[in-house]
C-alpha cells in the first residue's frame, strides 16, 4: 500500500484492465506521482493483477452483469476513492512526463477550482512509431467525479456488446478546459487484436446510426469535433483525405499511411453494417 504525503499529486488514478499483462507495469510506473492508484479489473486470467499487486497498488474487481452502470461509471462510484479528481487510463495508456507536471501545477490552482473536467490530447503510436501528424483525438480523462457522469445509452441489445462505455464522453455539469500535455496511447497487442476491436466497435457504431434515440443520447456526450465529423458524407474517403493529406499524416511515412487507411477501413465497416441493418 502506498503512503500518502505532500509530494504526491492529490488525484485518484483509475486504470481499466482486462488481460493487460503486457502493458500494466509501464502504465502503473507512469502514474507513481499520484497519491492513489486503483486498478479496476474485469476478471483478468493472465498476470495483470499479480503484476499490479507486486507494484503495491489497489485492485478493485468489476464483474459486469450486462446492465448499467458500466465499468467507468462504476469505477467513479467506488467507496475506496480518496480524492475528488480522478484520472481515467486504459492499461495501454500512460501520461507523458509533461502532462504529469502540468496536472501537478494545475490541480490546486485557482483555475482548477472553477473547472469540472479537462480534455487531454492523445499521442498515438502505430506500427512502433510515434505519430506526430494526422488525425488527433482529445478525450475527457481528468474530471471531478461529482461533477460528471457517463450517460445510460440504449445499447445493451447491440451485437458483441462490452462492459465499458462506448465511444462517447462523460456529461459534465461545469466548465471543461483543455491540457497541453498528452496521454501516450501505445497498444502492445498485435494488429489482429486491433482489427478485432474495430470489428466489435463498428457493430456499436452501426447500431448508433440506425437508432434515433440512441444517436440523440450519444450526440450530447461527444466532443464538438465528434459531432461535426458524424455528419460528414462519404466518411471513409473523407477521413483518409483529412488525416493523410490535410493533417499531414504523410509526414509520418508508412505508419501514417497505414493508420489513416486502417481508420478509413473502420468507417467503411460502419457504413456497410449500417446498410445491412437498413
Amino acid at each position: 500500500m502506498r503512503n500518502l504525503n505532500n509530494d504526491f499529486i492529490p488525484i485518484t488514478v483509475l486504470i481499466l484492465t482486462k488481460n493487460e499483462e503486457k502493458a500494466i507495469r509501464e502504465c502503473i510506473e507512469s502514474v507513481k506521482a499520484f497519491s492513489q492508484i486503483i486498478v479496476v479489473d474485469s476478471g483478468s486470467t493472465d498476470k495483470t493483477c499479480l503484476i499490479a499487486e507486486g507494484l503495491g497498488v489497489e485492485i478493485e474487481k468489476f464483474d459486469w452483469n450486462g446492465r448499467y452502470p458500466k465499468k467507468k461509471q462504476s469505477a467513479m462510484s467506488l467507496k475506496s476513492i480518496k480524492h475528488d479528481w480522478v484520472l481515467f487510463l486504459d492499461a495501454d495508456e500512460r501520461p507523458s512526463a509533461k502532462l504529469v507536471e502540468e496536472i501537478r501545477q494545475k490541480i490546486d490552482s485557482d483555475e482548477a477550482r472553477n473547472i469540472s473536467a479537462y480534455l487531454i490530447p492523445l499521442e498515438y503510436h502505430f506500427l512502433n512509431k510515434k505519430l506526430r501528424y494526422g488525425h488527433k483525438v482529445k478525450k475527457i480523462s481528468l474530471l471531478k467525479r461529482n461533477d460528471a457522469y457517463f450517460p445510460i445509452i440504449d445499447d445493451l441489445h447491440v451485437t458483441n456488446m462490452w462492459e465499458v462505455e462506448g465511444h462517447y464522453q462523460p456529461i459534465v455539469s461545469g466548465r471543461v478546459s483543455c491540457l497541453k500535455g498528452q496521454i501516450i496511447h501505445d497498444d502492445p497487442d498485435s494488429l489482429y487484436d486491433y482489427f478485432a476491436r474495430h470489428n466489435r466497435y463498428s457493430d456499436w457504431e452501426a447500431e448508433l446510426r440506425s437508432n434515433a434515440s440512441m444517436r440523440a443520447s450519444v450526440r450530447r456526450a461527444r466532443t464538438r469535433q465528434g459531432r461535426i465529423f458524424e455528419r460528414i458524407p462519404l466518411k471513409p474517403v473523407a477521413f483518409f483525405l483529412y488525416s493523410f493529406l490535410y493533417k499531414l499524416g504523410w509526414r509520418d511515412g508508412k505508419a501514417g499511411f497505414h493508420y489513416a487507411l486502417a481508420l478509413s477501413f473502420y468507417y467503411w465497416q460502419i457504413s456497410l453494417k449500417t446498410m445491412e441493418k437498413r
